[in-house]
């Protein structure tokens, strides 16, 4: 099937031989990855329009099968490519996943953990300004009855 590849597919293929690939950091392995997912559509997309094309000419899906057996081939090579291309991202993936988690587990361990001592408040808390009234939400009988009825409630529900 490799002999009935074009010049510039060949070599797309090629790219996703295993020492290939083993050179490619991850940015360019999704670039390959996209190009190769480009060239699996437009021949998937090819097979599929001739198939359909031909059933209507043979009058039966079974023969149409056979006639359109190029496209269909190739659309398997760059899926082979496809899925070999998307191992390695996922291999190189998780090294950048492990590298990155090593990379802040040591970075935690060198400055400690928990709040930073010296950049707080000095001892103890400062003397504060003393309140000149007390905190209503809007007069003294308003607050009586806010907790009046709050009792009354909590009462209902004690003597379920």
């Amino acid at each position: 099937m490799i002999g009935t590849l074009s010049e510039s597919e060949f070599t797309l293929v090629a790219e996703t031989e295993k020492d290939s690939l083993a050179a490619l950091d991850e940015d360019e392995l999704l670039e390959l990855h996209s190009r190769i997912r480009r060239a699996r559509n437009k021949y998937t997309g090819i097979y599929r329009r001739n198939a359909a094309a031909r059933v209507d000419d043979v009058a039966a899906r079974g023969k149409a099968y056979a006639q359109n057996q190029r496209d269909r081939d190739k659309a398997e090579v760059f899926e082979d490519a496809l899925a070999r291309v998307s191992k390695q991202i996922a291999v190189v993936a998780r090294q950048a996943a492990v590298e990155l988690r090593t990379e802040r587990l040591d970075a935690v361990r060198s400055r400690g953990s928990g709040p930073d001592l010296a950049a707080g408040p000095a001892a103890g808390v400062g003397p504060g300004v003393a309140r000149s009234h007390q905190k209503t939400t809007g007069g003294v009988k308003r607050d009586a009855g806010t907790r009046a009825m709050g009792a009354r409630r909590q009462a209902k529900k004690d003597s379920r």
